[in-house]
């Protein structure tokens, strides 16, 4: 629908907010946020709506002139509004998104080049919110490699920008922060990139300050001819009354309308990949044939084969010196190449899959020599990656990929990103120009995974970068899930969840029990050895159990189980199966406690709540992490008070009938659980 009356206003609403744009002083703003005060969401004045800088000038809302309003109703649930704004030479689409039920938006906008003479922007501020002076807390991440979800807890008094300036997402902080006012309530943001970005919170006169935010303009600049168009990163706000309250619509808006799901993915299911306890040098196919053997009496249902099946046939050689090279299998150790493990696999009733890391360019890969044209550059140097910025290189990216599939009847493609590309290629001889090579590689692969999602509806594609470094709303709309670190020792794995947790829903995050690393150097907290004598069943209970609050998947050398840790895996797998991955892929989570740290600080019980929407069921998990007092009540969330509830376990645990009012109020008291000791337990209401 396009409104015609210039005078009029516009409405875009949901249950839970509102949001009114009034043609004749061009502004939007919440001016309804129900069941909570969110008055303090309420621009001061009037603040622009977002902002662009275009041939060094700087523009917004306010300075543009609005000629057209469209409503988009297309997609059920979803209003989407698309302001039309003018200005000398350009215009601006700004694109609004709300969602049922939700206070959750989306923002972004579309600048094309109308005039006759080419424009350069080098700057998109993908959303602008002024809010009125007030005390607020500011939570945000910080993220390494192995140190990913660092919590960071500070008061907004003076301005403060938060950032990546490294390439990729979540590399030196995750793309996501909450401010939370002092009546509790929250607003969370996350940008949908995987490169740069940013958000800024400016002081402004009078007190306040003014938030804004998106692709980074740090090294940007991208030139518009007449007919051209660039398109800013979409920017999520959310609203609620707490970070739970956040997170849910986090998940219940990408469950809905942005992950993709292959039949595979949907169902949640358990992975087993060689990666720690094999490496490179010591995987090779007689040792997957007899892991997968026995992954099959395990209940497995997915086989990955990680990084060491290509390169050179040299039983020494080292994988990331030789990525870009895919088209080069190891025949030393895998002598009849890939296709059999597929087969074995297959026929065992288990899915496959392979590590890929299509972007990167390793220092020993002949590609860079055979084809230099593909080869990311800053001032003449290498940058240790394929410019997808390319025509060239988002075709190679896709070609690769797909022969990989058919060829090797591929179920699930890892895909893995180990380097840091700055502010990109600026080659400008590859279809970008100087000032936009990252953003147009990432544009670029979006559209091969976007392409290959297209042609092979049911392979399942798993984000990973270096662990957890590029965890974001950008890929998640074009891959089934992200791994969430390289290292998987416990309290780090507990820590990971929770912070994961706060912007991607759980049966969008992967991550594995504590594993064996056969690498000669583990990290000093990477200890774990199945046959370890003084290795107690509570303990293994423990490890294994933190996997099972997302997909659930490990990496152990199968053949070299105990027995009774092989019996406790595979007893884990069915109680996933029959009982958990439903409530991973569909329930609400409430984190009942504060996050631990890895460092022994931070909560040292954690538990987490899984309800249904339909209140027809709760799962609770329950862990004691070192150092943890003997005792702890565990208050649970949004159950109906005067319902009788059955709490029980899954291996003949009873703690009787509880009221709802009483679980909430006055909770479960654990004072029985050994330190590394756990507890999973249904709340069944009678």
């Amino acid at each position: 629908m396009t409104v015609a009356n210039k005078s009029s206003y516009v409405t875009l609403s949901t249950a839970a907010l509102e949001f009114v744009l009034e043609r004749t002083d061009k502004h939007l703003y919440p001016i309804r946020c129900a069941g909570v005060d969110y008055s303090w969401l309420h621009p001061k004045g009037e603040g622009a709506l977002f902002a662009v800088t275009v041939d060094g000038q700087r523009y917004t809302n306010q300075t543009l002139e609005l000629i057209d309003v469209e409503m988009d109703y297309a997609t059920q649930g979803v209003r989407h509004l698309i302001a039309r704004f003018t200005g000398r030479g350009f215009e601006v689409d700004h694109h609004l998104k709300v969602y049922q039920d939700t206070a959750l938006t989306e923002s972004w906008q579309i600048i094309r080049c109308t005039g006759d003479q080419p424009l350069k922007v080098t700057r998109m501020d993908s959303f602008a919110l002024d809010i009125p002076a007030g005390a607020y807390d500011l939570h945000y991440y910080t993220s390494d490699w192995g140190a990913e979800f660092t919590s960071v807890h500070e008061r907004l008094e003076n301005a403060k920008v938060v950032e990546t300036k490294l390439g990729r997402s979540s590399k030196g902080m995750h793309p996501w922060f909450a401010l939370t006012h002092a009546g509790g309530s929250v607003l969370s943001g996350s940008v949908a990139w995987s490169g740069n970005w940013v958000f800024r919170f400016d002081p402004i006169e009078g007190g306040g300050f003014r938030l804004s935010g998106g692709l980074h303009d740090w090294e940007f600049a991208k030139e518009l001819a007449p007919g051209d168009t660039v398109e800013s990163p979409i920017v999520v706000l959310v609203i609620g009354k707490d970070l739970n309250a956040v997170s849910q619509q986090y998940a219940r808006v990408g469950r809905r309308y942005w992950y993709p799901r292959t039949s595979l993915s949907a169902k949640v299911p358990v992975e087993w990949n060689h990666w720690w306890s094999y490496e490179d040098d010591h995987i090779n196919a007689e040792i997957f044939h007899e892991n997968i053997a026995i992954a099959e009496k395990m209940g497995v249902e997915i086989c990955m084969l990680d990084a060491g099946w290509f390169g050179p046939s040299d039983p020494a050689s080292f994988w990331y010196d030789y990525r870009g090279d895919w088209d080069v299998v190891n025949t030393v150790r895998f002598p009849q190449g890939m296709r059999p493990l597929a087969d074995d696999a297959h026929a065992r009733g288990m899915k496959f899959g392979m590590w890929c890391e299509i972007e990167a360019l390793g220092v020993k890969a002949r590609l860079a020599e055979t084809h230099p044209e593909l080869v990311a550059l800053r001032d003449g140097e290498k940058l240790g990656y394929v410019c997808f910025g390319s025509p060239q290189g988002e075709d190679f990216g896709y070609q690769t990929l797909a022969r990989l599939i058919r060829e090797y009847d591929l179920d699930w493609i890892k895909l893995d990103f180990n380097l840091d590309p700055g502010a990109g290629c600026n080659r400008t001889d590859h279809g970008h120009a100087a000032g936009d090579g990252l953003y147009g590689h990432y544009m670029g692969y979006y559209r091969v995974l976007e392409r290959i999602r297209r042609e092979f509806p049911e392979v399942v594609l798993e984000g990973c970068s270096s662990g957890g470094l590029r965890i974001d709303l950008g890929l998640l709309r074009r891959i089934d899930m992200h791994f969430l670190s390289d290292p998987d020792y416990p309290v780090h794995d507990l820590q990971l969840f929770w912070g994961a947790t706060t912007y991607v829903a759980p049966d969008a995050c992967l991550h594995w029990s504590f594993g064996e690393w056969i690498n000669k150097d583990p990290i000093p907290p990477q200890t774990f050895n199945p046959r370890d004598p003084k290795l107690k069943p509570h303990q293994f209970d423990y490890y294994t159990r933190i996997s099972m609050l997302n997909v659930f998947g490990y990496s152990q050398k199968l053949p070299e189980l105990p027995a009774w840790v092989e019996a406790r895996m595979t007893t884990h797998a069915q109680i996933f199966k029959q009982h958990v991955r439903h409530f991973v892929k569909d329930a609400d989570l409430y984190r009942l406690t504060g996050q631990p740290t890895r460092e022994g600080g931070g909560d040292r019980w954690s538990a987490f709540q899984y309800r249904l929407p339909d209140q027809s069921d709760n799962l609770l998990f329950v862990f004691r992490l070192p150092g943890a007092e003997a005792s702890r009540t565990i208050q649970l969330c949004d159950l109906q008070a005067d319902r009788a509830y059955r709490v029980t376990g899954f291996e003949g645990e009873a703690m009787g009938a509880l009221r709802g009012s009483d679980l909430m109020q006055t909770g479960l008291t654990f004072d029985a659980l050994p330190e590394e000791g756990s507890a999973l337990l249904r709340v069944t209401p009678l």
